[in-house]
């Protein structure tokens, strides 16, 4: 795999996090590459060096032809006129977990997935560090990928979107799991194979598959070079038992569910996908086991805000399209107590239609934000509601000791919010207010 070439000429299109990661790597290697976003003042645009030549505003298709390598950051589609003309003109584009992969020396372990890949990529780095490997985390969630490298690293374990693994070719993982399938950014792809063929090429020279044999759009088109599979319903490698007591590698028990601080059958499928993707790595299982016993999950993932009032108020704030949600509601669903959704915000042009059947778990819905009429168009019994706040209001007032209130919008947050994590904290102030 070749390395940078100080002869070529780089680019770099984006001034997201990945973007900045992207110049501060080539600058290191005494590179200056021709740096431009569409934004008139993207972020990070005052952290740049004044030798730099920066375009901002538009991408300068003349300028950039003149360039051999274009570093394409995950927040633009290759879709866009530019890129298309670029890539015709024979100008080669690339990500930047790309040129991680050819920099990279030890071991990667690549996750992806509609769902739970930032609970799984969190959850494995606690176990290898549990195991006393020296691990480095990130990619799309945390820390951009170059910014990870050093040869003082045992093991590289990354999250990467289905946007990341378009511009990447030479990603040879030890060990790679697309955890599961569900329609999400159909405002960036003509349909849903589009999408599935970006999240399958994670399989691609992987010297291990971890497969879900729940979810047969996530399983690998080809026969991979060795597999484990996991399963909360069915026999596999990393199941979990008929009585969903325990959690089992074949027929030994493991960890007893009792045991663990996550809740949900979604939330155990993640614990199990993280195991078969430990041993592959070959991480010390028994480390691995305290460590899943440790691990309280990530902010804003169905995470337990509090009990008030004898309810749980649970934020997923970051469930932004329907698979999400549905894995809460089917993980959640059927206690003693009766759960209660809050839902919508910008549904991306996604189906919402596989909700219907799903609310009927639940004693109520209220949605609110720019999609709350599509989700009223489901079923009318839905109440609707201006903002988040309206609509906690209404849930206080509905539900009764027992029972669940759970934000879980099916849709991003930028309708009303900064991004995911902002309307979750939001959530988090109106829960601590009560």
């Amino acid at each position: 795999m070749s390395k940078l070439q100080p002869q070529l000429r780089y680019a770099v299109v984006g001034l997201g996090a990945s973007g900045l990661s992207s110049v501060r790597f080539l600058l290191k290697h005494e590179v200056l590459p021709l740096v431009c976003d569409t934004r008139q003042r993207p972020p990070g645009l005052a952290s740049l060096p004044s030798s730099l030549q920066v375009v901002c505003g538009e991408l300068p298709l003349k300028q950039l032809l003149e360039c051999d390598v274009v570093i394409v950051s995950p927040g633009i589609a290759l879709a866009t006129p530019e890129l298309q003309s670029l890539a015709k003109a024979g100008v080669q584009l690339m990500g930047d977990v790309e040129l991680f992969c050819h920099y990279a020396e030890a071991p990667i372990v690549a996750i992806t997935g509609s769902n739970g890949k930032s609970t799984v990529t969190s959850l494995l780095g606690e176990m290898a560090n549990h195991a006393g490997v020296n691990v480095a985390v990130g990619g799309n969630i945390g820390v951009p990928a170059l910014d990870l490298l050093s040869t003082q690293v045992e093991l590289y374990v990354l999250e990467l979107s289905s946007f990341q693994l378009e511009t990447t070719k030479s990603l040879r993982a030890k060990a790679a799991t697309l955890l599961n399938v569900s329609e999400d950014h159909m405002d960036r792809y003509q349909g849903m194979g589009d999408y599935i063929a970006a999240k399958q090429t994670v399989y691609q020279n992987a010297e291990y598959a971890v497969i879900n044999l729940d979810d047969e759009l996530s399983q690998p088109q080809f026969k991979p070079q060795n597999s484990s599979s996991f399963s909360v319903h069915l026999d596999a490698d990393y199941r979990l038992s008929e009585d969903q007591q325990y959690l089992m590698r074949g027929q030994q028990a493991l960890l007893a569910t009792s045991e663990l601080a996550l809740v949900g059958t979604h939330n155990f499928a993640n614990i199990l996908a993280s195991l078969a993707l430990a041993e592959a790595a070959g991480l010390n299982i028994d480390a691995c086991l305290q460590a899943a016993k440790n691990y309280q999950g990530l902010a804003h993932r169905c995470q337990l805000v509090a009990r008030k009032q004898g309810i749980a108020w649970v934020n997923d704030s970051k469930a932004t399209n329907v698979g999400a949600t549905l894995a809460a509601l089917n993980g959640l669903a059927g206690g003693q107590g009766q759960l209660w959704l809050i839902a919508g915000g910008d549904a991306k042009g996604g189906d919402l239609r596989e909700l219907k059947a799903a609310f009927s778990q639940v004693a109520g819905v209220v949605a609110f934000g720019k999609d709350k009429q599509r989700f009223k168009d489901l079923d009318q019994r839905i109440e609707l509601k201006e903002d988040l706040a309206e609509s906690f209001s209404w849930c206080q007032q509905q539900a009764k000791e027992g029972d669940i209130v759970l934000l879980s919008p099916a849709c991003a947050s930028l309708d009303m919010y900064k991004n995911f994590e902002v309307r979750g904290q939001h959530f988090c102030e109106l829960v601590e207010a009560l």
